[in-house]
């Protein structure tokens, strides 16, 4: 047990820090505010290998790693503290559904898993950005059109970036784990038979 807690957290580290790369890559920008990037599928991917804690742990420090790299926007340490502690970290909420993506993969069920991380990309992103519209109204009201309130300014903002992440990043999960389902498997998990990964 120890010794797969120790993996666990080598591969969160390692993910945070692939992640804190793809964050680095160019991103499809939408507007000055909304920017579409792929630097979620490394917790993602961790999050239907672990499950919930690890990939929460992995997010926690992919925050942490974009203050520390001087890759935040901070306004103030609550902000900061809500957009890059919590706000990171719930990405790892995507690892909920962690049991049926398994299960379903386990049963040779390709298709039944890949709508289970399609559901837990979106869950993991709207937890993400729920928190990144809280901070919007919360500290970035003036930077909202005249006339604009600050809930509806944040609100299309973080909205239209939550749903575009999020369909990126299950189109590329979905590729991914449909290309290579042992993306997602661990040494430890039952092996899976050819005609069930070939199924």
């Amino acid at each position: 047990m120890k010794k797969l807690s120790l993996a666990a957290m080598i591969e969160a580290s390692f993910f945070a820090a692939f992640a804190i790369i793809l964050d680095f890559l160019p991103s499809i920008k939408l507007s000055p505010s909304i920017s579409i990037s792929a630097a979620m599928i490394p917790i993602f991917i961790l999050a239907f290998r672990w499950g919930f804690k690890v990939s929460f742990i992995a997010g926690l420090l992919w925050g942490i790693l974009q203050i520390a790299m001087g890759d935040a926007w901070i306004a103030t340490p609550l902000q900061a503290f809500i957009e890059y502690f919590v706000a990171f970290a719930f990405i790892g909420f995507a690892g909920l559904f962690y049991r049926p993506i398994q299960h379903q993969l386990r049963n040779g069920k390709k298709k039944n898993a890949m709508g289970w991380i399609v559901l837990a990309v979106f869950a993991g992103s709207f937890a993400r950005y729920f928190w990144h519209f809280i901070a919007g109204v919360l500290f970035f009201g003036s930077y909202a059109p005249e006339g604009m309130s600050p809930v509806l300014f944040s609100f299309l903002a973080n909205g239209a970036t939550m749903i575009g992440a999020a369909v990126f990043c299950s189109i590329l999960a979905v590729f991914l784990i449909s290309s290579a389902p042992r993306l997602i498997l661990r040494k430890t998990d039952k092996a899976f038979t050819s005609d069930k990964l070939a199924s």
